[in-house]
């Protein structure tokens, strides 16, 4: 937890939104772009307000920008992808995580968590960078062909030959043109 991106729930004020913008320098994009696996992290901006939801809860509205460059999963090439999110997050008093069970049922509500003592606007960016981040980047007309390999001598199998019942539509296929109807 930062102590410049981490605001203390006591310090809030009640009646009013508290604003804040995040626009990390090249070492943080640096570190963060290694840490979620991309070439590069060109922008990053994170901007919005906390504010009260009734007595004890809080609330985070904000907009995510960032563009990242990643490996295309076909070619390999560079691809750069913008983003530009809004989210709402949920701070809700009281509210408890089950530890002890093996199985915990989520609610229907993700965007929900329990209030501690401070709200870090920098890990909720983190973590929505990180789940809005492509996970199979691919570059414009980008198309994974067949790979046919086998051994010298050896018939390869190809996709076709995985489908179980082509090999029965043949069959069927031949037994049907050996009739006369």
């Amino acid at each position: 937890m930062s102590e410049s991106t981490a605001f203390r729930v006591a310090d809030l004020p009640q009646n009013r939104p508290t604003r804040f913008e995040l626009r990390p320098d090249a070492p943080a994009m640096a570190a963060l772009a290694q840490e979620l696996g991309l070439n590069e992290l060109r922008k990053l901006r994170f901007g919005g307000e906390i504010r009260a939801m009734g007595k004890r809860d809080w609330e985070v509205v904000a907009e995510l920008g960032a563009t990242v460059v990643q490996d295309c999963v076909v070619t390999l090439d560079p691809v750069t992808t913008r983003i530009d999110q809004k989210l709402r997050r949920s701070f809700i008093a009281g509210m408890e995580y089950a530890e002890s069970e093996e199985e915990v049922e989520m609610p229907e509500d993700d965007s929900s968590e329990p209030l501690g003592s401070h709200i870090d606007v920098q890990e909720i960016m983190e973590e929505a960078l990180a789940l809005f981040v492509p996970q199979y980047p691919r570059k414009d007309g980008a198309i994974l062909g067949e790979s046919v390999h086998a051994e010298p001598g050896v018939a390869p199998m190809r996709d076709e030959d995985t489908r179980p019942f082509a090999g029965l539509a043949a069959l069927r296929d031949q037994l049907d043109g050996g009739r006369e109807d």
